[in-house]
């Protein structure tokens, strides 16, 4: 059984739901990304999608743009995003880490190889923004082969098709892009989710996490109410922006027990 299947086994037998922070490998520092790590898990999080740095990203806002770019000043790459991995797998043996990024990156790397690296680090699912499953075949049986999971978007104009189809690539749980347009807008539509997140059961048996446009536990509550998992990556980047190095720990963990604490009120 993998670490996401088994967080979701504990939820469910609990009921309650997930809460999974994303942040930004290397922002706003090297060497404060494993202790972010481990502040977020004190803190509450189930599962951490952890960015990938990368110079041209589609999906995401300013914010998480921004990080990508503090990282990139310090020359994070995917080899030190495994290695920080690997770091915090030496003292957690636990948590599931997602990695989260594009595709040129790992295709550089190379897919054997990165799926490799990715099991001796201790990764546990990989989502690539870039990489719908049409075109994924080759390159996510590298990672099935190392018992890492493929997690796959779905958003608000994906067809019942397209739907279907992800149901049958993914592992992990699904990634439900809850709003039209790119991560941290502010224009969270609580009943289009309400009504899609039905509509994807139909054809997914797998956890579904929802994100994009999560800002504060009232959200965080609401939307977890609705579907298996809450998403909460830009309002996370950004207290690590107005952060200084000296209190951006602290500030990330008050965030992420506020968010917990709502969470745990579905």
């Amino acid at each position: 059984m993998s670490r996401i299947q088994a967080i979701f086994d504990r939820l469910k037998q609990q009921r309650r739901k997930a809460l999974i922070p994303f942040f930004t490998a290397g922002d706003p520092n090297p060497a404060l990304t494993v202790p972010l790590m481990h502040t977020l898990v004190e803190a509450g999080a189930d599962i951490i999608e952890l960015g990938v740095p990368f110079s041209d990203p589609m999906a995401d806002g300013p914010t998480i743009q921004r990080a990508s770019e503090r990282a990139l000043k310090h020359h994070v790459g995917l080899h030190h995003v495994l290695d920080m991995v690997a770091e915090f797998r030496s003292s957690d043996a636990v948590t599931p880490i997602v990695l989260m990024g594009y595709g040129n990156p790992i295709e550089a790397m190379g897919w054997g190889t990165f799926a490799q690296r990715c099991a001796e680090a201790g990764v546990d699912g990989v989502l690539t923004v870039d990489f719908p499953p049409e075109e994924s075949h080759e390159a996510f049986a590298h990672l099935t082969k190392y018992g890492i999971d493929p997690i796959f978007l779905l958003a608000p104009t994906s067809t019942d098709a397209r739907v279907a189809r992800v149901a049958k690539q993914a592992r992990g749980y699904v990634y439900y892009v809850s709003l039209k347009g790119v991560t941290g807008a502010g224009h969270l539509d609580l009943a289009a989710i309400e009504q899609k997140i039905p509509q994807l059961r139909k054809h997914i048996n797998l956890p579904i996490g929802v994100g994009f446009g999560i800002r504060d536990a009232v959200t965080a509550l609401a939307v977890a109410k609705l579907c298996d998992g809450v998403v909460v990556g830009s309002r996370i980047v950004q207290e690590i922006e107005n952060s200084t190095e000296q209190n951006v720990v602290a500030n990330v963990s008050k965030l992420v027990k506020e968010l917990r604490q709502a969470v745990d009120k579905a």
